[in-house]
């Protein structure tokens, strides 16, 4: 009885396989690391749903495919759809049941087992990817330099070839060479090195980079002749593990780092604009570093944005004030990886002079107070005839008419002189302002560069003459 049962179960399992509207495959089943696997679902039905298949085996799909068989069977049409999924798996693991719609019904499909072995370990391998890195523990912020490296041996051949870079996730990039290329008596080699900081504590991983290689290959054709065939495969690189401290509190900057503070002059005339150049260089996250802006009161201060050359970083900073002022000092805190400690380095104060040219009006008053003197001293003779104090009076009304008439022209010649945005110096403290505008900032670095660099730009005056009117400049 019990035979009986175990015969009807295995018929039952049999019909339930033969008739199942998906089956699932994969192509080969067992593989070497880095080789590629077909995996596919035959659906048979006359309306179907193609289920989406992005990843397989925790591996990204490659490449799909898709065939439509039809069969007439007693003048029944049955159709039958094959759709493959090409992938690369980096560990061995069970495909679970993939579920599609079929003539209205959700169907799934059986699982399929991937065996994935080592790849075949030779003493030289014709491609060869690895990842090495400066430093193994570091601090938030700190940077380190990651080499990718990847060898060619000279007599193999590659047909074509796709990168995958390694996810940087958890890490900045702050630069990435590029390719250097060189032969040694094997291999042509070709490095890229990025410059990176982790961005937070803990244990940070970078995984395995990969290279897909297509070499040339054949295979036997059904009439036994040799069809040339490309075949691909994967090469992956090794993984890389980090572990990352946190910096102390207060700190965010870490490296080695010094500071200085250049000023092209320290007397300036009142309203003129002083320039000065932060200059900040060492090893470490400059670009986590924000403007040296100072806030003052009864200064203008203009920055410019922080400039990273390499290992340098620079900014200027423009003052303008119409009395005496100190430039503060500017510093840096961060935390040195080499000695474990906390350290500061600044700038000193820079204290300039500004000229207010009042000294006109003081002699203005000395002059009124010596001829008031005088006329204390000197009282007129009455031996003074009629004639000389008609002549004395006709001409002080003949100075006093001329003297209307060209007091609009003398006043806009000293106003002119003492403010006119014909001066370069001038014009670039009313321009300094609306730097924000990108046509002012044009203007603004060619004025710079006349006054204190000595050069010789032209200003497009068209432009300067629609900024002025732009901004009421006068």
């Amino acid at each position: 009885m019990r035979t009986i049962t175990k015969l009807l179960f295995l018929l039952l399992l049999f019909l339930n396989t033969a008739y199942a509207q998906i089956e699932a495959n994969v192509s080969p089943k067992e593989v070497e690391l880095g080789e590629m696997v077909t995996y596919s679902l035959t659906i048979s039905g006359e309306d179907i749903t193609r289920p989406n298949i992005r990843r397989l085996c925790d591996s990204d799909v490659i490449s799909t495919s898709s065939q439509t068989n039809m069969q007439i069977t007693n003048g029944a049409i049955n159709k039958n759809y094959t759709l493959s999924y090409r992938f690369v798996p980096q560990k061995s693991c069970v495909i679970s049941p993939v579920e599609a719609e079929v003539d209205g019904k959700t169907e799934s499909s059986n699982s399929v087992e991937v065996k994935v072995v080592p790849a075949s370990v030779a003493k030289d391998l014709d491609f060869v990817l690895k990842l090495e890195s400066s430093k193994k523990e570091l601090f938030v912020g700190e940077a380190f330099d990651l080499t990718l490296t990847f060898k060619q041996r000279s007599d193999a051949e590659a047909v074509d070839s796709q990168f995958t870079p390694p996810e940087l996730k958890g890490f900045w990039i702050k630069s990435e060479s590029q390719p250097k290329r060189y032969q040694d008596s094997k291999y042509t080699i070709t490095e890229i090195v990025y410059s990176l900081a982790p961005q937070r504590a803990g244990e940070l991983k970078i995984p395995q980079a990969q290279m897909r290689i297509a070499s040339r290959g054949s295979r036997a054709s059904s009439w036994g002749d040799w069809i040339p065939t490309v075949k691909w495969k994967t090469y992956f690189s090794n993984e890389l593990s980090f572990d990352v401290k946190p910096l102390p509190s207060g700190v965010s900057l870490v490296g080695d780092f010094a500071i200085e503070a250049i000023v092209e002059k320290s007397q300036i005339k009142a309203n003129e604009a002083v320039n000065i150049t932060i200059n900040v260089s060492g090893e470490g996250n400059l670009e986590d570093i924000k403007s040296f802006k100072p806030e003052m009161d009864d200064v203008a201060v203009f920055d410019e944005k922080i400039v990273i050359e390499g290992n340098k970083l620079t900014q200027k900073i423009a003052f303008v004030a119409d009395r005496d002022f100190t430039i503060p000092s500017f510093s840096l805190r961060y935390f040195d990886h080499e000695t474990k400690e906390t350290k500061e380095v600044s700038t000193k104060e820079i204290k300039i002079d500004v000229i207010n040219e009042q000294v006109k009006e003081e002699l203005v008053v000395k002059k009124e107070e010596a001829a008031s003197a005088h006329e204390e001293h000197y009282a007129p003779s009455k031996e003074h005839d009629i004639l000389t104090l008609v002549f004395i009076f006709i001409g002080g009304v003949v100075v006093g008419v001329v003297g209307m008439l060209y007091k609009p022209y003398f006043s806009s010649a000293k106003k002119s002189k003492e403010g006119s945005i014909k001066d370069p110096k001038i014009l670039l403290t009313k321009l300094l302002p609306f730097k924000d505008d990108k046509d002012v900032c044009e203007i603004v670095e060619i004025l710079e560069k006349n006054i204190y660099s000595h050069q010789k730009i032209e200003i497009d005056k068209k432009a300067l003459k629609e900024l002025l009117k732009k901004y009421g400049i006068n």
